[in-house]
């Protein structure tokens, strides 16, 4: 470990290390959104339907905040936008520390979610515009490294918090916002290059007409879907099996521990393997994991589940990059790009909406349906496979001819 943490981090900017400085401590800190459902039903008395629909909210947000960051990103500059998405966060977390209606915390929640999804663009931007491309593998394995030791913290201490006090939880979670703000806005400089080419070409309808990328972005919400399910309908499940936040902590942490290890030999498993084959085995794998659940009453229960869902995670997420990247044309990859990313805050918003009524309706029943959706991800994306295969390569040669002309 020692070894590839030397090989992978040399060479990066200070400026790389401050914006990954602050990824580590925004993550650190990110308890409000892992512990909202559980907060809603256990302090606010909201139902599963309502919570579902409450943190759907925050999904929602985040569909009109990706657009906006990225927008703002190019027009406006990173530290801006970083700047002002992260001081905007503070104030919607402050006011969800000390309201107590449900109305007011479903548009502070959809706001949060806005102000939470700015950044994203902004992050990936300002990393790209200060490293160059022979290191930005490393500096991209560091970030998702990063994210995912502070999901594993936040989940630890989150659940110890939830335990003293949620308003106490908002508030620190606010602190750890505006101590990444400050961060920035002390040594983070604008990184827009002053010289960059100006965007043309045929808009989003280019990326919306491509039936090839649709149907791996359709695939692709399938998954996330699924995924979502940890974050927003188990710990609802766990609550009603009698868990403590505390409990549920050790699940999100525990999937945070493993990617973070898996990180490092994954890639090794699937290298050379068909990319439709592997992300067909980590759905199915996906569908095991949350099916589990139909039996689970216990923590060691949903210790296991998680462990298997993760891998299905890990398993898929290497492919999913790749496959996105090659499908874009060299001129469209940043909107491709954008179209893309849609897909997460689409799915937290559509998860917890239909899975908090899939709970309430359908009990244990729900996690059988969610396993279904892995094995029907998985079937889908063995028939696109191969088509999807070919246009890549298609793609590759357009570009290779492109590269080629004087």
């Amino acid at each position: 470990m020692r070894a590839w943490l030397r090989d992978t981090a040399g060479g990066l900017s200070a400026t790389y290390w401050y914006l990954w400085t602050g990824l580590l401590i925004n993550r650190v800190g990110g308890f409000a959104v892992l512990f909202l459902s559980l907060y809603l039903t256990s302090q606010r008395g909201a139902d599963a339907a309502q919570t579902g629909l409450i943190v759907g909210t925050y999904g929602l947000g985040g569909l009109a905040g990706t657009l906006a960051g990225g927008v703002l990103t190019d027009h406006w500059g990173r530290r801006r936008t970083l700047l002002a998405s992260h001081f905007a966060t503070v104030a919607v977390l402050t006011a969800l520390a000390f309201t107590s209606e449900l109305v007011m915390i479903a548009v502070l929640c959809a706001l949060l979610g806005v102000a939470q999804s700015m950044p994203a663009p902004a992050f990936v931007a300002a990393i790209i515009d200060v490293t160059p491309a022979a290191r930005r593998s490393r500096a991209f394995n560091l970030q998702f490294w990063a994210l995912n030791l502070g999901l594993a913290g936040a989940s630890l201490l989150a659940g110890l918090l939830a335990s003293w006090s949620y308003r106490g939880m908002f508030l620190i979670d606010a602190a750890c916002t505006l101590a990444t703000g400050m961060l920035i806005a002390w040594k983070v400089p604008e990184t827009l290059p002053v010289d960059r080419p100006s965007t043309t070409g045929g808009g989003l309808r280019s990326v919306l007409t491509d039936r090839f990328f649709l149907v791996f972005v359709g695939l692709t919400l399938l998954q996330a879907l699924i995924y979502t399910q940890a974050s927003t309908i188990v710990p609802l499940a766990m609550h009603a099996d009698g868990l403590s936040p505390s409990a549920y902590g050790s699940v999100v942490a525990l999937g945070g521990a493993l990617i973070v290890l898996g990180q490092l030999f994954v890639p090794r498993l699937i290298d050379g393997r068909l990319k439709h084959r592997v992300l067909a085995l980590a759905l199915l794998v996906d569908g095991v994991g949350f099916a589990m659940l139909f039996v689970a009453d216990h923590l060691a229960v949903y210790l296991a589940a998680a462990v298997i869902w993760t891998i299905g995670t890990m398993l898929a997420a290497p492919p999913n990059a790749e496959i996105n990247s090659e499908l874009a044309p060299l001129a469209l990859r940043g909107r491709y790009q954008a179209v893309f990313f849609l897909t997460f805050p689409a799915a937290s918003f559509l998860a917890p909406s239909l899975g908090g009524v899939g709970l309430q309706w359908l009990g244990d029943a729900h996690w059988l349906a969610v396993g279904l959706l892995g094995v029907l991800a998985a079937v889908l994306h063995l028939a696109a496979g191969p088509r999807r295969e070919r246009r890549v390569a298609a793609i590759r040669t357009e570009t290779a001819a492109t590269a080629d002309v004087p």
